[in-house]
């Protein structure tokens, strides 16, 4: 299992006790107790789960949420010692996926932490929507029993159309999830690419949102069928 967690948290202790822990599970995790030094690792790795603090040195929680939204649909769990329901309702408004309050029991956080990753994809060993079947493990995009014959940046574009298959991706957040956030490649990369996982998927399933970017249709794969449920 490659998962790979962002921990932030300024609290020493429950720092390395959750870093810990879920590595014991199989789980690859970061840490870091800085608001800004987290805000880089976003920019620097790709992550499977952030869980986040709201009170940190340097940007806080909620801002580190909004930025992180700027870019990934990544879940996110808040794990903090603010139980009010401002607090609460302005995470999940800024899209958190999950609220846990300390204190807390760490069977129960591996429960949540794992009931996120299923949602999103990342412990399903196989991704259905509809007519089409992913495999993440073996980059494998299979359409109605046939295996499509796609490389391994189009798997990963397709990949993630399908995990925000609600969301238009712009240029910007398809280079930077598939290319990484340091690449020096502009959006005809992404136009390019785009452009030859059209031509090799059965039906026109990426529409262009002009001015915005790109979108998955789920119409043309008869969306009642959704097995999965991707971020």
């Amino acid at each position: 299992m490659d998962i790979r967690i962002l921990l932030v948290e300024d609290d020493e202790h429950i720092c390395h006790t959750v870093k810990t822990f879920l590595s014991e599970a199989g789980y690859r995790v970061d840490a870091c107790m800085d608001g800004n030094d987290a805000h880089q690792h976003f920019l620097d790795h790709r992550y499977q789960l952030v869980i986040l603090d709201i009170m940190l040195p340097g940007m806080n929680g909620h801002e580190l949420l909004r930025e992180f939204r700027k870019l990934y649909n990544t879940p996110v769990l808040m794990l903090t010692a603010l139980s009010d329901d401002i607090n609460q309702i302005k995470a999940f408004d800024a899209e958190a996926d999950d609220y846990v309050t300390k204190p807390f029991k760490m069977l129960i956080l591996l429960k949540r932490v794992e009931a996120l990753l299923r949602r999103s994809g990342a412990l399903s060993k196989e991704i259905r929507l509809g007519k089409l079947t992913l495999l993440p493990e073996d980059f494998k995009a299979i359409y109605r029993g046939t295996e499509l014959p796609l490389t391994l940046k189009e798997f990963e574009i397709l990949m993630l159309f399908v995990q925000n298959k609600r969301r238009t991706l712009s240029h910007e957040i398809i280079l930077t999830r598939v290319w990484g956030y340091h690449y020096d490649g502009d959006g005809s990369t992404v136009h390019t690419h785009i452009k030859n996982l059209r031509a090799k998927l059965p039906e026109d399933m990426i529409k262009t949102v002009r001015g915005v970017g790109y979108r998955l249709e789920t119409d043309t794969l008869e969306e009642d069928t959704l097995e999965e449920d991707p971020l």
